[in-house]
């Protein structure tokens, strides 16, 4: 495998990921925080925004993961190229690992998205 790098080169993008999504967590987070020191009959509200809340946090988790697994893709790939030690096929694993942890926290965002629009259109019904 003599580009060992290449995985590794995809973490910074699903940074970007990880930092924009940690600013919706952020502002989701102050969002209910207000609805609960209000006080007001926002019950249902309040409950469809923990579950986005959720949503962000299982996405952050699978973005986590799959920056691990390109990591470690990397680094295996790496060793093996100077080392010869290890199987050339084990980093192609991680890499499919990471690349399905990231699709899966990136269908999580969209769903997280389409609710997010859809709560907001009820609340301005009101």
């Amino acid at each position: 495998m003599e580009s060992w790098y290449v995985p590794i080169t995809i973490v910074p993008g699903v940074g970007l990921l990880l930092m924009s999504t940690s600013n919706l967590l952020g502002a989701l987070s102050n969002e209910i925080k207000g609805l609960i020191t209000e006080h007001f009959d926002y019950e249902n509200l309040l409950q469809r925004k923990l579950k986005q809340l959720k949503l962000i946090n299982y996405a952050m988790v699978f973005l986590y993961v799959s920056v691990a697994c390109f990591v470690l893709s990397g680094l295996i790939a790496g060793l093996y190229e100077s080392t010869h030690i290890m199987g050339d096929d084990l980093p192609v694993y991680f890499s499919v690992m990471g690349i399905i942890s990231c699709l899966t926290a990136l269908i999580l965002l969209i769903l997280f998205s389409f609710k997010a629009v859809k709560i907001k259109q009820d609340q301005f019904r009101r």
